[in-house]
C-alpha cells in the first residue's frame, strides 16, 4: 500500500480572506470556488506545487470546527524560510515564532492566519 496525504481541510469564518491570505502571502494556486447551493457549503483547493493540497471551507451557519494544531509548509531550505519570515513579517502577517531549530532537529518558524490557524514554515 503506497499511503499520501491528499489534503488537509480546515473550516474558515471568511472563504475569500482566506483565500487571498494563501494565494498573496503564501504562494498557492487556487482552484475554482465549489458551492452546494443546497447545503451552503463552499470551499477552494490550493495547490502549493507538488504534494498536498489544502483545502478551505465554509458552510453557512456552521462554526469553524477547533482541531487543528498546524500544518507545515517545506521551503526547500533555511534561507527560503528565513526571506519568507521577513516578506511575510512585511506583509503585517503575525510572527507567532521566528526561525529556530526546534528540539528535534527542524529549521522552523510559525506564521498566523487571518483566522489564527498555525502555519509551520520549514525547510
Amino acid at each position: 500500500m503506497n499511503v499520501r496525504i491528499e489534503h488537509v481541510a480546515i473550516w474558515t469564518r471568511d472563504l475569500e480572506v482566506m483565500r487571498a491570505f494563501y494565494t498573496a502571502a503564501l504562494g498557492a494556486a487556487s482552484g475554482r470556488l465549489y458551492e452546494n447551493r443546497v447545503t451552503g457549503f463552499k470551499s477552494y483547493f490550493l495547490s502549493f506545487g507538488d504534494g498536498p493540497r489544502l483545502e478551505l471551507m465554509h458552510q453557512s451557519g456552521r462554526a469553524p470546527s477547533a482541531g487543528c494544531g498546524h500544518f507545515a509548509l517545506a521551503l526547500g531550505s533555511r534561507a527560503a524560510v528565513d526571506e519568507a519570515i521577513a516578506g511575510l513579517r512585511q506583509r503585517g502577517v503575525s510572527v507567532e515564532s521566528d526561525p529556530r531549530v526546534t528540539g528535534d532537529g527542524y529549521y522552523e518558524a510559525v506564521v498566523l492566519d487571518p483566522e489564527r490557524n498555525r502555519i509551520e514554515l520549514t525547510v
